[in-house]
């Protein structure tokens, strides 16, 4: 009688020390990778980048930006600041042969000042100097959220997460064709609708 009941015991206990292994590992989602070594993340971004293309999004983002449950996203942790991680991700994706980035940048970060934030203007200026020139789409914080919501239902979203600890300064980078540009596309479009060949 003893052993049976020191039998239903051990049973128990080895189901409920399995029940919370499988509640800790449940918190690491599916789409979010383990960085172990510091470099790690580039080494994602470069086996990644050949596979994303138009309508893609890579997001570059500060450390308290949220982890997202959509589907299509993958989040990978780059223990790095924000700037260094975007510098890499463009030049990444300058020297790629079939995606350029569409830049686009939280609206507020135009109206933040010294005042709230100290070295806002600091920030400002280099994050001008690595997009090179390039232009930048300013767009309300909540805004980038609903249209990556809407994209990740049917597109790869590329999360990379940095240890950078300013508000609102994440940059989201839309993958475009490089090969090919909107004013092609017009004059494809037109040239379809008149039967031209």
């Amino acid at each position: 009688m003893k052993s049976k009941k020191s039998f239903y015991n051990n049973t128990i206990r080895i189901l409920l020390v399995s029940f919370a292994f499988c509640c800790s590992c449940s918190n690491i989602s599916s789409n979010e990778k383990m960085i172990t070594n510091k470099n790690d993340w580039k080494n994602i971004l470069h086996k990644e980048l050949p596979l994303l293309g138009h309508r893609n999004w890579i997001l570059v983002v500060d450390k308290a930006f949220p982890a997202l449950n959509a589907q299509g996203m993958e989040v990978i942790y780059a223990d790095d600041n924000l700037l260094s991680v975007l510098k890499y991700t463009l030049n990444k994706i300058d020297s790629s042969s079939h995606v350029r980035p569409i830049i686009y940048i939280d609206k507020e970060m135009q109206f933040m000042t010294p005042q709230l934030e100290k070295g806002v203007n600091a920030f400002r200026d280099s994050l001008k100097n690595i997009v090179d020139n390039q232009p930048m789409h300013p767009e309300l914080h909540d805004s980038v959220f609903t249209n990556i919501q809407k994209t990740s239902e049917l597109f790869k979203v590329l999360v990379i997460k940095t240890n950078g600890t300013r508000a609102y300064s994440s940059v989201f980078l839309q993958l475009d064709c490089a090969y090919w540009n909107s004013e092609q596309e017009a004059q494809l479009r037109e040239a379809m609708k008149s039967g031209q060949q």
